[in-house]
């Protein structure tokens, strides 16, 4: 029987919180996992879903390293009934000769940390490698193994397999208030009732800090970001074949690309956006600016990324046009690394939030450290893993953050 010491309750339903669900039920939790809405209505069905390994933090590349073999083995983790897992690499361009050295001088710290397969592609070799990207790029990072997630795919698998390990899956269920006693959460209440543990889980990411205030947490500096994307129509710019195969490319300028099937191509491109995280509402999700449309003319961040794709790689400028635009939140941390940590202020509430657009590939990462913190019982210092030694003082709350995550899109 599971004692009242291993009762937990997850707040949030997104990729983060379905896969923490299942690594605390296997590791012998009575897990509750409690989604305001449905599973996957938040940031993780809105995602770009790119997986990628390529990171100047030491500790993201070992647990991207570590995500990476997890999502190869999803079926026989997690099951369902495909792999969410599309390898096609992921390329940063560069134009510039001091940009292309300090990217090669992270690749041979990538290298250092176990990628290995990072590639460093000069000018020529590269246009030969990618014949679509333009002459006047001088060089490309290329590392296979990264590539894309069907997050949709990720998040209902996981669900469903946390429900096979038991868990409890509550939809419909926002958090209303919460209940203390002698410093520490006792219960919290949702639409669906009040849920006792004695170990509370915050994954509620760009929301966490209006989660922080009922729960009685410190208030995290994650800023709720929009952020948006944009799909566009192969026509005859690239054989359907050339644009499967395309690896996620970004841009000198950050805008970046990948294939969502043989007839569109996903892009995006980050931009200065005030921080709305204690005012936004579910349906501002989806909320589209007329600056950000894809109908908006020359002057929409949408037709500037294009152009910006198009530059690095020219067949893109032959694109048979824009054809949506959808948008969500990113729940970003000044330094873009998430916070994986107990909370300062309740010593029983672990936020897993911040991951400023990594969630998704985070996934397996984070529930890895979330199940080890939970058997803890008390802050770590580090987590081993089979890609190595994972320091987890990059991920604390209350760190110094004068060395942030370089490599963000």
């Amino acid at each position: 029987m599971v004692g009242p010491s291993r009762r937990v309750v997850l707040i949030g339903g997104g990729i983060t919180g379905t896969l923490t669900a299942v690594a605390l039920a296997r590791a012998g939790w009575e897990v509750v996992l409690a989604e305001g809405a449905h599973i996957g209505a938040g940031s993780s069905s809105r995602t770009a879903a790119g997986i990628r390994q390529q990171f100047s933090t030491r500790e993201s590349v070992v647990g991207m390293r570590y995500a990476v073999d997890f999502f190869r083995r999803w079926r026989e983790l997690i099951g369902g009934p495909l792999s969410p897992i599309h390898q096609s690499g992921y390329l940063f361009l560069y134009d510039s000769e001091a940009s292309w050295q300090a990217a090669l001088d992270r690749a041979e710290r990538q290298r250092a940390w176990g990628l290995t397969e990072v590639e460093t592609l000069a000018a020529p070799a590269l246009q030969a490698r990618f014949p679509y990207v333009s002459e006047a790029m001088v060089g490309g990072t290329f590392c296979p193994t990264d590539g894309f997630l069907r997050p949709d795919a990720v998040y209902n698998d996981a669900a469903d397999c946390a429900r096979r390990l038991g868990v409890s899956v509550l939809q419909q269920a926002p958090l209303l208030s919460a209940r203390s006693a002698g410093g520490r959460l006792t219960a919290v209440t949702t639409a669906k009732g009040e849920l006792e543990a004695d170990l509370f889980i915050d994954c509620t990411n760009a929301w966490t800090r209006r989660t922080a205030r009922l729960l009685g947490g410190v208030d995290l500096p994650v800023a709720a970001l929009k952020r948006y994307l944009w799909f566009a129509e192969r026509g005859e710019a690239l054989p359907a074949e050339t644009l499967l195969q395309m690896p996620l490319v970004v841009a000198p300028g950050g805008a970046y690309c990948r294939p969502e099937n043989s007839d569109s191509l996903l892009m995006g491109w980050k931009h200065d956006a005030p921080d709305v995280s204690l005012t936004f509402d579910y349906a501002d999700q989806d909320t589209i600016e007329d600056a950000h449309d894809h109908r908006g003319g020359g002057e929409s961040r949408a037709v500037m990324a294009w152009i910006q794709l198009a530059e690095a790689m020219p067949p893109l400028g032959e694109l048979a046009g824009l054809s949506a635009t959808t948008a969500g939140f990113y729940g970003s941390t000044p330094d873009h690394n998430p916070f994986l940590d107990f909370d300062p202020q309740v010593p029983n509430l672990l936020r897993l939030v911040g991951f400023s657009g990594h969630g998704a590939m985070f996934g397996p990462f984070t529930a890895a450290v979330a199940a080890a913190l939970a058997e803890a019982g008390r802050p770590l210092d580090a987590l081993e893993l089979p890609t190595g030694r994972a320091e987890l003082a990059a991920f604390q709350i209350g760190r110094t953050m004068h060395h942030g995550e370089a490599m963000v899109i």
